[in-house]
């Protein structure tokens, strides 16, 4: 098991476990089909690495390990979402244009395909064609996700997997790339769009924004409104909100300017003020793998961001706790089994941990 030891200044929970029958790492294999049963191995490179001894307590236990729960099969592997009614767990490889299940009794499993545009790209219009974000659902049965391919944010019947475009444009032009999103107590939902999923992203010609935007969509009596939040950031990503609501956070995926900006949000919904939550360009610029990018909050109110290193995981006032690498970038992560499972995209691969603290939405 791994053991409490000090590495440059911090503390780390490191340790590698192996499997008996494993391919050595320098040796190309090809993906097997999928698995009818889950495999456990912590990858190479995994470790916690606590920055604040004292909160990490609160937050993890010793020796914890990371477990990888796949093998190296996906392009860029994102939005988790556990699927409490089933216990399951869906995300997304979005340049392979598919969700996958994945679940203790049965393994990994293709759950829809594709799971954005499905047609034909022969005009060139897409980098990344597949669903991004994923979130529980505003109905029972459902799912949201940011569409890339349909441009759109949108929800999916679980069992009939029908799906519904909720928001396409703004103002008569549509969206590039609806990315990730976070559903509010009373069914409104802030998402982010920026241009991941077009070919040359600003600079393709199908793009009709003039920015990269944070919107806030409202199930209306008379129909639905989309209002923007901010226009002004390079390259919105993800978004959380803090368990009373009252505060948004929005991570940028732009190596100069690798942040996570925190609105505080007024009775409308909409921002009062923006302030910087945390910066980690220095760790993009000392050559850490990864951007800000996918978040989850616990019910304590910590919220644990993919970045440069992996997972970080912060007070509500920016404290830093502590850092989770898998030894790959890792894009996301989501609370998942009874709340204390952390989830994780981990690049080409899935992963979790567990710890002590419970995921927003598994109070009861």
């Amino acid at each position: 098991m791994p053991t409490l030891k000090s590495m440059s200044g911090a503390i780390v929970l490191a340790g590698v476990l192996t499997i008996a029958g494993c391919e050595p790492e320098d040796r190309a294999s090809v993906p097997s089909p999928l698995q009818a049963a889950a495999t456990y191995a912590e990858p190479a490179g995994a470790e916690i690495v606590v920055l604040d001894s004292a909160l990490a307590a609160q937050v993890f236990d010793e020796g914890a390990p990371i477990e990888r729960l796949t093998e190296d099969r996906f392009g860029w592997s994102e939005g988790p979402v556990w699927i409490k009614d089933g216990a399951y767990l869906l995300f997304s490889d979005v340049p392979g244009n598919t969700i996958y299940k994945w679940s203790e009794q049965t393994g990994l499993e293709s759950f829809l395909q594709p799971s954005g545009y499905d047609g034909e790209d022969t005009t060139g219009v897409f980098r990344e064609p597949g669903a991004n974000g994923l979130i529980r659902g505003d109905l029972p049965g459902t799912i949201l996700l940011g569409d890339h391919g349909n441009r759109a944010i949108a929800r999916l019947d679980l069992e009939t997997k029908d799906k519904t475009l909720l928001a396409k444009d703004f103002e008569g032009k549509r969206f590039s790339s609806p990315n990730d999103l976070v559903l509010t107590d009373d069914g409104a939902i802030y998402f982010t769009d920026p241009p991941y999923g077009l070919k040359g992203e600003d600079a393709s010609p199908f793009k009709e924004m003039p920015f990269n935007g944070v919107y806030l969509w409202r199930p209306e009596d008379d129909g639905a409104s989309v209002v923007v939040i901010d226009d002004s950031l390079t390259r919105p990503n993800g978004v959380a909100l803090s368990p009373d609501g009252g505060t948004l956070y929005v991570s940028v995926s732009d190596p100069e300017a690798a942040r996570v900006y925190a609105y505080t949000l007024g009775p409308d919904g909409l921002a009062t003020e923006r302030r910087i939550f945390v910066d980690l360009t220095a760790m993009v610029e000392q050559g850490y793998a990864g951007l800000p990018d996918g978040m989850a909050v616990d019910v304590d109110g910590r919220v644990y961001v993919a970045g440069p290193g992996g997972i970080h995981v912060f007070l509500a006032d920016g404290a830093p706790i502590a850092r989770i690498t898998t030894g790959a970038p890792t894009a996301n992560c989501a609370f998942g089994d009874d709340g204390r499972t952390l989830y994780l995209t981990s690049g080409a691969f899935l992963a979790r941990v567990r710890l002590k603290a419970t995921g927003l939405g598994f109070e009861g």
